[in-house]
């Protein structure tokens, strides 16, 4: 099922992607359950929006594909490599990613995003994924040479519109089945099987919730594949994971 969250007669509301036609959910699903309005709009009248925006926190992962890890000379960590993105960074499918003025290289990181459901303190990595409310595509938008250059990451991955979710949350989805694709203009540039992750979905959210504490709709980005590079102004970029769906951004300057 695919829950997407849109804009329709200036109301956000959330619903059911159902072929072109989007069922209506009287809340949000994630709080509410799955009652509907008996409403449906059609797909072409509604705007996508971030299908959820998190109320605590992004976790991202780094390093977490050893060809990723390689092209930049790093090691693969021996334990998850976690950081955090700020919620004031995520937009939605369609929206732009803007390059800041201060930073002369900007680059995509397609990767897979998990959304968390539930209250998740010290779970297990065997009881990890019962505490999944579904996934979606993500772009871990990130200022490379601010990132070089500070010596942390905070700021270069921070920047409003550096998290790009979406189109929807597919809660029923197998990634040993998937493969993530990312294109510029066009133009493939990363490909991969979700399972060349060093650390798998499982095992990070036992480690991260050994940390802290996941609230729903926290979302868990799992990290990116070889392939990363820079965009510039008018540049569209894509990422497509099997099942997901694409998620589309075009790219301007501030």
């Amino acid at each position: 099922m695919k829950i997407v969250r849109f804009s329709h007669n200036e109301t956000i509301r959330y619903g059911i992607l159902d072929g072109t036609e989007l069922v209506t959910l009287a809340g949000d699903p994630m709080y509410a359950g799955y009652d509907t309005t008996g409403e449906r709009v059609a797909l072409g009248d509604a705007v996508l929006l971030a299908p959820v925006i998190p109320r605590s926190k992004i976790i991202a992962v780094g390093r977490n594909y050893r060809d990723h890890a390689a092209e930049f000379g790093n090691e693969v960590p021996a334990e998850p490599l976690l950081f955090f993105k700020p919620n004031t960074s995520v937009i939605g499918p369609g929206d732009a990613i803007v390059r800041p003025t201060q930073s002369q290289q900007v680059d995509f990181e397609g990767e897979l995003a998990v959304v968390i459901g539930t209250v998740t303190r010290n779970v297990s990595a065997d009881d990890a994924l019962e505490h999944v409310f579904g996934y979606a595509i993500a772009n871990d938008v990130t200022a490379r040479d601010l990132q070089r250059s500070d010596g942390q990451w905070a700021r270069a991955k921070g920047f409003d519109t550096f998290c790009p979710l979406g189109p929807a949350i597919e809660t029923e989805f197998d990634p040993a089945q998937a493969q993530l694709v990312a294109r510029v203009n066009g133009e493939e540039k990363q490909r991969a099987p979700l399972t060349d992750m060093v650390h798998g979905i499982a095992d990070l959210i036992a480690y991260a919730s050994a940390a802290f504490t996941l609230l729903p709709g926290d979302v868990i980005l799992t990290g990116t594949p070889a392939g990363v590079g820079p965009l510039v102004a008018g540049d569209v970029v894509e990422v497509e994971i099997d099942g997901l769906g694409i998620l589309r951004n075009i790219v301007r300057d501030a």
